[in-house]
């Protein structure tokens, strides 16, 4: 079988998993329409990062299949083709050259995996705000976000593999993205700093919104879970609709800098999209966890601030060749900045709740 049959092949089975999964989900766990207690949060987060893993350790073992490598020269290939932060020493055998290509793949993976997972919290305090904003029932929010995960997988999809061709025959991009990046990372900090009380959005100038207004009808009335309703035989959008086109809008915004940040870890498209999509189907369960603790690791911001601003200036350099980073480094690096960022967020609850104790009058 040629390499392009296998990449074929490999992803539309992926595909096959990951639309079974969510037709799983849909069809067998979510039949009953609730808001998912912390419990269910925590095992369904646990679920999907599990599963995340396993596909890591897939990678370790059986990586070369993606692209149908078996000898020393395919390897080389590859790493000359997506340029693999990995040397091939002299003399080295066939299965060595796939062990170590191997390694370096699963290990990108999981480096994208967790920046991408980790840039999906600020996108949870975005959609938290939607709801909140347009006063959705919480019992509809997974019903919303399903359909959102499952727009958001077909967008990242046309997005990812546009962005390689385009840094495949456009290799200055890298600085563009890298830039962006940069740019992106100082906007969320300004934001953390002036704006981090904002806790409504603008119903009623939104974008979204005036755009379906203008083209559709639409009912600003409750209509419990459905997407539209008819009367007198047009169709009309309820707010239901209007909130989840939001969140896919949102999400395609959010991939502008997610996405580009992943690439700064591997020019492979298809680790790229593995990544995004594993980060994505767990921002559910996420989404429920993080309603329950949102207000405890508002730090977790300025880490996300700064690890967009590294995995920017990462690109700018790589591009001239003057951070030649490993991955296995990256990762550690940007395993590090969640970390402090994280360890921030619990000592400042912790010294807010302390606080209050203090000045607590008891009677």
């Amino acid at each position: 079988m040629t390499p392009a049959w296998n990449e074929v092949l490999f992803f539309s089975l992926f595909l096959v998993f990951i639309f079974s999964m969510l037709a799983l989900d849909l069809g067998v766990f979510s039949k009953k329409t609730h808001r998912p207690g912390f419990r269910e949060a925590v095992t369904w987060t646990c679920v999907w990062v599990g599963i995340s893993f396993l596909f890591y350790i897939f990678l370790v073992h059986f990586g070369n299949i993606l692209h149908g490598l078996e000898t020393v020269q395919d390897v080389a290939a590859r790493v000359l083709e997506y340029k693999h932060p990995f040397p091939l020493p002299d003399g080295t055998d066939d299965a060595a050259a796939i062990g170590l290509y191997n390694r370096n793949l699963a290990l990108e993976y999981l480096t994208g995996y967790l920046i991408e997972y980790s840039l999906s919290v600020d996108n949870i305090f975005v959609i938290i705000l939607i709801f909140l904003s347009f006063n959705i029932r919480q019992e509809y929010y997974k019903k919303v976000l399903f359909w959102g995960i499952l727009g958001a997988v077909l967008m990242r999809f046309l997005f990812i593999f546009a962005a390689s061709a385009l840094l495949h025959y456009f290799e200055w991009l890298f600085v563009v993205f890298g830039g962006l990046l940069i740019i992106l990372g100082g906007k969320m900090g300004y934001e953390y700093i002036f704006h981090r009380h904002k806790t409504t959005i603008d119903t009623q100038h939104h974008p979204i919104v005036r755009f379906a207004s203008r083209w559709f009808a639409v009912t600003r009335d409750d209509h419990g879970e459905k997407f539209w309703i008819r009367q007198q035989g047009k169709l009309v959008l309820t707010p239901l609709f209007l909130v989840l086109l939001i969140i896919e809008f949102t999400d395609v915004l959010f991939a502008v800098d997610s996405v580009p940040a992943v690439f700064s870890v591997t020019k492979d498209p298809y680790i790229v999209f593995f990544s995004n999509i594993f980060a994505i189907l767990g921002l559910r369960s996420l989404f429920f966890l993080l309603m329950n603790v949102m207000n405890r690791y508002e730090a977790l911001k300025v880490g996300l601030a700064v690890l967009l601003a590294f995995v920017g200036l990462k690109m700018i350099l790589n591009h001239f060749g003057r951070m030649p980073l490993t991955t296995p480094e990256s990762l550690l690096i940007i395993a590090g900045i969640l970390t402090a960022s994280i360890a921030a967020s619990v000592l400042r609850d912790w010294f807010l709740r302390r606080k209050r104790n203090r000045t607590t009058p008891t009677h």
